[in-house]
């Protein structure tokens, strides 16, 4: 096994190697800063851009919890900047062509950097104009509410569907724990889901390769397994807003995000259960309705699929269900951690949970647990099984 897999996150950026997958890896990201009270550090990280003028993109939330002071250190640093700010009131900043067409519209020639503040929304957002525009772009985490904030792929909505489409690494990623400790419990959790759900993620990625003749590179499977561990150790005290339970959190995060950069998929961390969490978002979104986070619903969606390995064990090709925790066990993780257990806890009713594990499949062209199930004639009994267990 590389090296690189026990390497810790401060030691990840600007590396490369050749990988006993057979590829020459390559992780281009200048800087990974993680801690408390390093958001200061936002001015040596723009310090290269300075002749230009930086583009800061915020929301009414991300401005009041670390825009302000962003805003404030690169005012006194000297640097040029003007900030683009979106309200989105009571409701969740959805990343759709309202949002990625006003930071396009209003990025000058004379942009050097975006500086993106915030979590999901706005990093994926700002990724992604990034990334057809050639403007680099750093991200100052608020939340440890999901993986993407060094992931090459930019999930956004269009025409009401959601698709991850191909993006640019950032350059920097600042993670303040003193802030990101204080983020609302739910967005906490939400990436303690999205955690879990690389339990049935990493299975997913071996089923694929034995049906399917799938690449995969298990320095990167490595990579995920032991951050997940380690964070599922300190889980417990995640409620407590521990600090040390918030750094692994947030670490795990960033590791997945080192391990799908590698490969250029997101494979090592994101399965069925993430086919799940999108189906029952654009569904939300089609409705005019406030989706759950992302990471919730990947959290609850992942004892549903451990099941289906459970249910169709006797059909897997060998060693597959081994790679799978159970059902129960996934459960116990997110009690544990005061997350939500079932897709009902959510509000997710009956129909639509039903409907998404006998389409989800159709959401991304990847093979899943959720094709297997299909192919072998099972899916449809093992998707009433589960839902009757469920919803009664």
């Amino acid at each position: 096994m590389n090296d690189m897999v026990n390497r810790p996150l401060g030691q990840m950026p600007m590396t490369e190697f050749d990988c006993d997958c057979g590829h020459h890896h390559v992780f281009d990201v200048h800087d990974l800063i993680v801690g408390p009270g390093v958001l200061s550090k936002v001015v040596d990280v723009c310090q290269p851009f300075k002749e230009g003028v930086l583009e800061i993109v915020y929301d009414q939330n991300t401005y009041r919890v670390a825009g302000k002071e962003v805003v404030q250190y690169l005012k006194e640093a000297g640097f040029q900047y003007k900030e683009l700010a979106f309200d989105s009131g009571d409701n969740i900043l959805i990343p759709d062509e309202s949002v990625v067409g006003r930071i396009l519209e209003e990025q000058d020639k004379n942009i050097s950097l975006m500086v993106a503040i915030g979590g999901g929304s706005i990093n994926d957002s700002v990724k992604y104009v990034s990334s057809r525009t050639k403007v680099p772009y750093i991200i100052v985490g608020t939340t440890p509410s999901m993986d993407g904030y060094i992931a090459d792929g930019a999930p956004l909505i269009n025409n009401g569907k959601k698709f991850s489409y191909y993006a640019d690494l950032p350059y920097a990623a600042i993670c303040d724990t003193d802030i990101m400790k204080e983020a609302p419990m739910d967005l906490i959790l939400a990436g303690f889901g999205d955690v879990v759900g690389k339990a049935t993620a990493i299975p997913d990625w071996d089923l694929s390769v034995k049906m399917v003749d799938e690449y995969r590179c298990q320095s990167s499977v490595e990579v995920v397994r032991n951050a997940m561990n380690k964070c599922f150790e300190s889980s417990h005290r995640l409620q407590h807003r521990d600090g040390q339970a918030i750094e692994d959190l947030i670490e795990t995060l960033l590791m997945s995000g080192v391990a799908m950069a590698w490969v250029r998929l997101s494979r090592p961390a994101s399965g069925a259960e993430h086919m799940l969490s999108h189906y029952w978002e654009m569904d939300y979104i089609a409705r005019g309705l406030n989706p759950n986070h992302h990471g919730t619903q990947v959290g609850v969606a992942t004892p549903v699929i451990a099941q289906f390995y459970e249910e169709l064990e006797d059909l897997l090709p060998e060693g597959t269900k081994e790679l799978c925790p159970s059902s129960q066990s996934i459960k116990t993780l997110l009690k544990n951690a005061g997350h939500p257990i079932t897709p009902k806890e959510i509000g997710i009713d009956r129909d639509l949970f039903y409907r998404s594990l006998i389409e989800g499949y159709k959401v991304r062209p990847r093979y899943s647990i959720l094709q297997f199930a299909k192919d072998k004639g099972k899916l449809e009994e093992v998707a009433q099984k589960i839902t009757k267990e469920i919803y009664g």
